[in-house]
């Protein structure tokens, strides 16, 4: 009997990603094998190296990251369109991936991006996979865009964070989506007023002058990128939680519009985007929020399988008599 092919569509979540890892451990320990996989930013990065059969060395990759590991792959761009040029990571990436190609991937897998200037959702689906990956995880402001085939593209949480909809036209008859961000962003209430208070003295850093050397630069940039504040949030944290907001919005509408046959929440508000070295932790709560499924879904499958099985089996059967 034929079987409805099963999609898995990954969002967007930057650190909070690698409970990806998590998720579709406990899918194939269940049996479920996704057909099509699609991914969004982190999820593109998770998605593809499980298509491309790397999954368990970029579990081990995780699993090792520390805060200053972390650091140490932030190759700081002091010039330029972004705060990190990304090489350093890219190459660890082609260190297990070399030059495969999406087309030639034993599974059907799609990343997601946005074009910058016209805003164009794009699909990458063909062409080298460690590139279609680093253009849709590029940050805007902290990765730079990256150049494929005359589009400068970046990160394509910002048209499509959950990429359902890629799934289905991809062929997909169940699709399972992975939502990081649930409970990041509340519902976004509107606060009617809010009172102003003296602002306290001014705690900015001074420009960085001719005086200050590079190492200082750079624990500059690591406070900045890595460092929490009490005080005034640094420059990473206020553009990605913009960001955050930006894609929690547009994740809302999207799922409203065209929901998913499952739809897996994760509450992760705790794991900051930046906190790669919490990688165990992510793993663990991606597998149990999987598992919290497992049974829903394998019945739903099997029910999808009967009705669309049923379907095919009649339509060959009246092939054969038109033909006969």
């Amino acid at each position: 009997m034929a079987k409805a092919k099963i999609g898995l569509a990954l969002g967007g979540g930057a650190a909070r990603g690698w409970a990806h890892i998590g998720v579709l451990k406990a899918l194939l320990k269940a049996g479920i094998k996704p057909d099509i996989i699609v991914g969004t930013s982190i999820g593109a990065v998770v998605g593809g190296c499980h298509a491309a059969g790397h999954l368990e060395e970029l579990e081990g990759f995780a699993r090792e990251l520390t805060r200053r590991r972390v650091f140490g792959y932030l190759d700081f761009n002091f010039g330029g369109t972004a705060l990190i040029n990304g090489q350093r990571l890219c190459n660890r990436l082609e260190q297990h991936l070399g030059d495969l190609r999406i087309e030639d991937l034993p599974s059907r897998f799609s990343a997601v991006a946005t074009e910058l200037g016209s805003g164009h959702e794009i699909w990458l689906s063909r062409g080298k996979l460690v590139e279609c990956m680093r253009a849709s995880y590029a940050l805007p402001g902290i990765f730079r865009p990256v150049k494929i085939n005359d589009r400068w593209l970046f990160d394509g949480a910002l048209v499509n964070p959950i990429p359902v909809s890629v799934a289905r036209a991809h062929g997909a008859r169940y699709v399972i989506a992975v939502n990081l961000n649930f409970d990041s962003c509340g519902r976004g209430t509107v606060v009617p007023h809010i009172e102003s208070e003296e602002a306290p003295p001014s705690t900015a850093l001074a420009e960085p002058g001719a005086e200050q050397s590079k190492p200082a630069m750079r624990r500059l940039l690591k406070r900045q990128v890595l460092g929490r504040s009490e005080t005034t949030p640094g420059i990473s944290r206020v553009m990605v939680e913009a960001f955050n907001i930006v894609q929690d919005r547009i994740a809302r509408s999207r799922l409203a519009g065209d929901p998913p046959d499952a739809l897996i929440n994760l509450q992760l508000s705790d794991i900051g985007l930046f906190d790669f070295h919490r990688a165990d932790e992510l793993i663990q709560r991606g597998e149990a929020a999987a598992q919290r499924h497992i049974a829903d879904v394998r019945r739903e499958i099997n029910a999808r399988n009967h009705i669309y099985g049923s379907v095919h089996a009649e339509t060959v059967s009246q092939t054969f008599d038109a033909g006969g």
